[in-house]
């Protein structure tokens, strides 16, 4: 336990080091945010610095792989599994950049490089024999052999492009991500699960540095870089972990997120109409009036509280 904590606060102290020197460094770079034309509200971040998370996951990767003496293999999968989604996102920010518009990766591309990334994550999960389903809320567990590998292609693709949408706020995604991390982190901890709590920990503590940078208003975005490595680090802890089922529990900020956007455009390609003013939902409630930090506190309040009643029973 105690070494949890060391971890946190190293990448807490190393995350907001990073981000205070990357601002300054992005800005240089002009590695500014280009804002949908149609989202009146964030006109005014035009030009933010983005790709902040090359400053935060970095800083927790540092701090997990220097506590990581005797790490198991799920913590290294899972490490090099971010890692690969980061440059996935990296990819994507910096054509957006290079064109100076909202369009990176081609649709069809970004599907491309995830899916290559979570097929080896899945084979390394079966090969390895991480192939266990942990039922929420009980002490059930049951093994599903080869059968993770479609369930964790799906799992990873659902997450990361989840994360991805629920990145539309400022604070909203770093702040409901770090609440899924600490959940996860205090899980496999007490399922005496690994050391994937190591760098779960580690995520939740580059998080709140970084938060401090991103709270409205925000002085820099994570963007695909950030979203995109952070959706992949959580299905692979989850999934390593054994844990898969409380993706849409813990995280279901981000299941809202996606359904959101499926059912706007499921009805207004069968209507004509809308569901929502705007879609993701947090866009909607913003329409509404509300102001982007009473949102995103809202949000992660919920998914602070839903990952304790998850944690209860262990205890």
């Amino acid at each position: 336990m105690r070494r949890l904590f060391v971890v946190f606060l190293v990448a807490f102290a190393l995350s907001l080091v990073f981000c205070a020197a990357a601002i300054p460094l992005l800005k240089r770079l002009k590695a500014g945010q280009n804002i949908l034309s149609y989202v009146k509200e964030h006109q005014k971040k035009s030009g933010t610095p983005t790709m902040g998370g090359l400053a935060f996951v970095p800083a927790a990767c540092i701090a997990a792989a220097v506590f990581a003496r005797g790490a198991d293999k799920p913590f290294w999968i899972s490490l090099a599994v971010g890692l690969g989604y980061l440059l996935v996102g990296f990819l994507d920010d910096l054509l957006k950049k290079l064109r100076g518009t909202n369009l990176g990766l081609r649709p069809y591309q970004k599907i491309f490089f995830q899916l290559a990334v979570a097929l080896i994550a899945g084979v390394a999960c079966c090969t390895q024999g991480y192939t266990a389903l942990r039922i929420p809320y009980t002490q059930i567990s049951f093994d599903i052999g080869w059968w993770m590998l479609p369930l964790g292609v799906l799992v990873f693709l659902a997450t990361v492009n989840s994360v991805n949408l629920t990145d539309g706020l400022d604070g909203l995604a770093g702040s409901v991500s770090m609440c899924f991390f600490l959940t996860l982190a205090c899980l496999v901890f007490l399922q005496k699960g690994g050391s994937s709590s190591l760098l779960s920990v580690a995520l939740a503590g580059a998080l709140a540095a970084y938060l401090i940078f991103n709270t409205a208003r925000a002085s820099v975005f994570m963007g695909d870089t950030g979203s995109l490595s952070l959706g992949g680090f959580a299905a692979s802890l989850a999934l390593f972990s054994g844990n898969a089922l409380i993706l849409p529990l813990a995280g279901f900020a981000f299941v809202l997120s996606s359904i959101s956007v499926i059912l706007q455009v499921i009805y207004y390609k069968k209507t004509g109409k809308r569901i929502f003013l705007m879609a993701p939902i947090h866009h909607h409630f913003q329409q509404k009036g509300y102001a982007e930090s009473k949102i995103s506190y809202t949000y992660a309040v919920l998914t602070a509280v839903v990952g304790a009643t998850l944690i209860l029973p262990l205890v």
